[in-house]
């Protein structure tokens, strides 16, 4: 995908006027240089005076290119947009923040790109650090002390330069950090006098391809033989494929060594596709938890192979509660380096009795080679088909879903965003970007602005970007939709609009039945109506087409067939889907995250 993302016809760009004859330089120029020498395509903002120098830089410096500026509305919608972005081109981009309060605005898309493991280099700034530049009153409520502790527990790195040269050589080790795995966000906090300071030339830049992340390191051969000589003698191998890159190369692979180890494979529906979900090898449509088909294969499972599993003790723990784990268990995965006290985003510990300290793309070709092809005693998985369209008065997310397939039958479609309650097996996902994976921290707000983010990533690639999101999320950060409209990145956003944060709604009818209280006030402090919120004249207030509400099975297919259209030649669209609340059938009851 990187490749084909490098070469995608240019979005919108906003010339500036020529220069002019000007041979003064700046403090920011040469940050501004430097961002250009790291081929940063792109700096989503939300304008701010604490980085005007770095602004300027940008615009009269660069003329406002390698990096481009994305006017964003809001530092939240700023950095998931760059979230989005990465998830897709598997490249960093950057977001810029104003001083103390912009990243205060930030810090829920931060700590998501951290749970994630995506690279993201966010860059900030602070009043004149030297006092004495500081103007009266609002450089010194957007001064702190230590501003890069509100996010030092969910980034890889921070820093807060004090002159040019360590500016440029804090961007090279922020680039490196974030692209080295386990991936993460870092974060950058310019000085604003150090910005405006001028100087006498645009001092020697570092050269990026000497500082660049390293490679991922290669497995020890004692472990790959070990783990191979497990695996060679399973009956029952289980394989749980996690966090893993989306090259088609890395697909394939993944496919080849379940099928020489004829391996059951279990996917997780908060992670991207890794595998198809119509394999006869997979063993349970995807899933947030673990569904009772996926659980009873673990069980019988005399060896497991862990992929960078998201959260393998307690899928562990789901299928086994307080049993020791009979089965060998091999782990695979580096995410042991960016464990931190502050979040518990690290999981349980799990059990390993082989340890490969590396990414899954690095250890499969090993694997490969080492494991003889071999027939376990393994019937296929359960079949099961996609959702089809259905008809009646109530538009369910399974008839949604149905009327979804079918519109998009042979359109090439990536997903960016899935409701809380979709049922993986509504839709089957058989490409690296058919699913881009959920946010990472499981909060609200996060799916318009990692929608614009992958759109732009996707756009010149053929396919097209579709966001199924609920209507919490879409409200959160609706206004990322202008920024896609501004600069022409087309995309679909169907909401699922249910009327309700009704994820809780549940959690509280639970609590009441433990309490023996009415049910019936569920509702209360949930519902969103009375009035009903008009989400496709709020797409249309930005430049959008907007269509809805749907409320019938019968109109919601030919609506997505007009929305896909639309998108196709150019347009940004907003579905309004009235779906009923709910969850999938096959739902397996597990409890689901409070906010996602």
């Amino acid at each position: 995908m990187n490749e084909q993302t490098r070469s995608t016809p240019p979005i919108l760009h906003e010339t500036p006027s020529p220069m002019g004859s000007s041979t003064a330089v700046w403090g920011s120029d040469a940050i501004a240089a430097c961002l250009r020498a790291l081929d940063v395509p792109y700096l989503a903002l939300n304008p701010g005076a604490s980085y005007r120098g770095l602004h300027d830089s940008l615009v009269n410096y660069l003329g406002n290119s390698r990096p481009q500026m994305l006017l964003a509305i809001h530092e939240e919608a700023a950095v998931t947009m760059a979230h989005g972005y990465a998830k897709v081109a598997e490249r960093m981009m950057g977001a810029v923040v104003h001083s103390n309060v912009g990243l205060m605005h930030a810090t829920m898309a931060i700590f998501n790109a951290w749970c994630d493991r995506q690279p993201v280099l966010v860059l900030g700034a602070t009043g004149p650090w030297d006092a004495a530049r500081r103007r009266p009153w609002i450089d010194w409520i957007h001064t702190a002390a230590d501003q890069g502790a509100l996010v030092r527990d969910y980034t890889k790195w921070d820093n807060q330069p004090a002159s040019v040269p360590a500016a440029c050589e804090a961007l090279m080790r922020a680039a490196q950090l974030a692209n080295t795995a386990p991936r993460g966000p870092v974060y950058v906090n310019l000085d604003a006098g150090l910005q405006e300071t001028r100087i006498d030339a645009l001092p020697p830049l570092p050269d990026a391809a000497r500082h660049r992340a390293p490679e991922s390191p290669r497995p020890a051969p004692e472990l790959v033989r070990e783990a191979a000589r497990l695996l060679g003698s399973a009956r029952r191998p289980v394989i749980l494929m996690g966090r893993s890159r989306r090259s088609e190369l890395a697909w394939t692979s993944r496919v080849a060594l379940a099928e020489a180890l004829n391996a059951a494979v279990i996917t997780d529906l908060k992670q991207a596709a890794v595998f198809p979900t119509d394999h006869p090898l997979h063993a349970a449509p995807p899933a947030s938890f673990p569904l009772p088909a996926a659980q009873a294969a673990i069980r019988e499972a005399d060896v497991i192979l862990s992929l960078d599993w998201g959260d393998l003790a307690g899928t562990l723990k789901a299928a086994l509660g307080a049993e020791p784990v009979p089965a060998r268990v091999i782990q695979v995965s580096c995410d042991a380096y960016v464990h931190r006290g502050w979040s518990m985003d690290h999981q349980g510990l799990p059990v390993a009795d082989v340890y490969l300290l590396c990414e899954p793309e690095a250890a499969l070709p090993a694997l490969l080679d080492a494991v003889p092809p071999r027939r376990a005693e393994r019937p296929p998985g359960p079949a099961y088909e996609e959702a089809r369209p259905e008809s009646g008065d109530a538009l369910s997310l399974r008839a949604l879903a149905g009327a979804f397939n079918e519109a998009t039958r042979g359109i090439p479609v990536t997903l960016t965003r899935v409701p809380l309650g979709w049922h993986g097996g509504y839709r089957h996902f058989r490409h690296p970007l058919d699913y881009i994976g959920a946010d990472g921290g499981a909060g609200v707000g996060s799916g318009p602005g990692m929608t614009v983010g992958a759109a732009l990533a996707l756009k010149g690639s053929g396919r097209v970007p579709v966001a199924l999101m609920g209507d919490g999320d879409f409200l959160m950060s609706v206004t990322a939709l202008w920024t896609a409209t501004h600069y022409h990145i087309p995309c679909l956003i169907v909401v699922c609009n249910n009327r309700a944060f009704y994820n809780d709604e549940l959690h509280q009818e639970r609590v009441a039945k433990e309490r023996g209280r009415p049910v019936e006030n569920k509702w209360i402090g949930q519902r969103l109506a009375e009035p009903d919120i008009d989400l496709a004249a709020m797409a249309r207030a930005q430049g959008a087409e907007g269509i809805g509400p749907v409320t019938r099975p019968d109109d919601v297919g030919p609506a997505i067939a007009k929305g896909l259209a639309a998108v196709q030649q150019g347009a940004v669209c907003v579905i309004d889907a009235r779906v009923l609340p709910g969850y999938g059938v096959e739902m397996s009851g597990a409890p689901s995250p409070r906010r996602s």
